[in-house]
């Protein structure tokens, strides 16, 4: 790859700061350009302390830039498909956090709008492009754990004395399933390769904390009657864990979603209770990430997981929300 994919930030969230500004600090094939918030002091203080180049006081200003080739949305979850949508407009790459929507109607929107300017949009989830999980997929689709009879996945924090956090704000698309359950759900659905046909959930909505789900456990319907649990929750002790059982063996995967990249990852293989570690050298999972988006720009090929696969986890997530509010089954189509 000869030239560096050049980007820029909108905004100046905290993801943006202490986990993509790093990560794209150690990519050989990205450079990061200039950073913008609604307020031109806070953009010009966090492109200060983290030595970028340009600030700008407007997102508009920002999509102006000729320079600059593709954007990164860290913005919250209300706001992903309006400013993705400017962003191609003035003919931007884009990777978005996830949710890439705020349902699966707007995914389709952001899709086709992306598609018809021949432009490329990413939804965040990193842990994807951590090796971990090509060799998990690997061993599952060797057979070596036997016959896939269920999932076990939970990610949950502890978040809740934060009352003005985004995150608990309903009409920005608070709550826990869009926050972090969408990681479960979207691993799920990465190893099976398979999609779900009916979620139901039972959701713990605080008056609190704007309504939204604070805590969530479910049960997902996968084809060969597969059941995939959950819980996500920002009120209850981290914990960030997957497990996949089958006939003839487990596997454990510890930090499943967020692990550091200054250590090694490990996830365990029990085969009729012989158990062997599979480990892995340190990575920046945000940095390979955005080797992978930058080498689809550059060699014009689609990314490793293109947009439709956000359609598809929208509509789980779509269900899920809607199981949890009307305390029913939800069959997903």
């Amino acid at each position: 790859m000869l030239n560096k994919l050049t980007w820029g930030i909108l905004g100046c969230a905290d993801i943006a700061v202490n986990a993509f500004i790093p990560a794209i600090r150690q990519s050989k094939f990205n450079e990061l350009k200039a950073i913008s918030s609604r307020r031109i002091e806070k953009a010009q203080e966090t492109a200060r302390d983290n030595n970028i180049p340009v600030a700008y006081g407007s997102y508009e200003e920002l999509l102006q830039d000729p320079e600059i080739e593709a954007v990164y949305i860290p913005l919250p979850n209300h706001l992903h498909k309006e400013w993705s949508m400017k962003a191609a407009a003035a003919g931007k790459h884009v990777l978005c956090e996830k949710p890439i929507a705020l349902n699966a109607g707007e995914a389709k929107e952001l899709a086709s709008f992306f598609h018809e300017r021949d432009l490329l949009l990413g939804e965040a989830f990193m842990y994807r492009h951590h090796p971990r999980f090509d060799r998990i997929k690997e061993i599952v689709n060797s057979g070596e754990l036997g016959t896939i009879r269920g999932i076990h996945g939970t990610f949950t924090f502890n978040n809740a004395n934060d009352k003005g956090n985004i995150r608990y704000r309903s009409d920005w698309g608070g709550g826990s399933l869009y926050d972090i359950g969408c990681y479960v759900i979207n691993s799920a659905r990465l190893i099976l390769e398979k999609e779900p046909e009916a979620a139901t959930v039972h959701g713990f909505f605080s008056e609190e904390h704007g309504n939204v789900d604070m805590m969530a456990s479910g049960l997902l319907e996968f084809p060969d009657s597969i059941g995939v649990t959950f819980m996500c929750g920002m009120w209850a002790e981290f914990q960030n864990t997957l497990q996949i059982v089958g006939t003839e063996g487990i596997i454990n995967i510890p930090s499943s979603f967020v692990c550091s990249p200054e250590e090694k990852s490990s996830f365990s293989v029990t085969i009729k209770g012989e158990e062997r570690l599979e480990d892995f050298p340190p990575v920046n999972q945000y940095t390979l990430q955005l080797n992978d988006f930058a080498n689809s720009v550059r060699q014009k090929t689609p990314l490793a997981f293109e947009v439709e696969d956000a359609i598809l986890n929208m509509k789980v997530l779509d269900a899920c929300l809607k199981s949890a509010k009307e305390k029913m089954k939800i069959q997903i189509k």
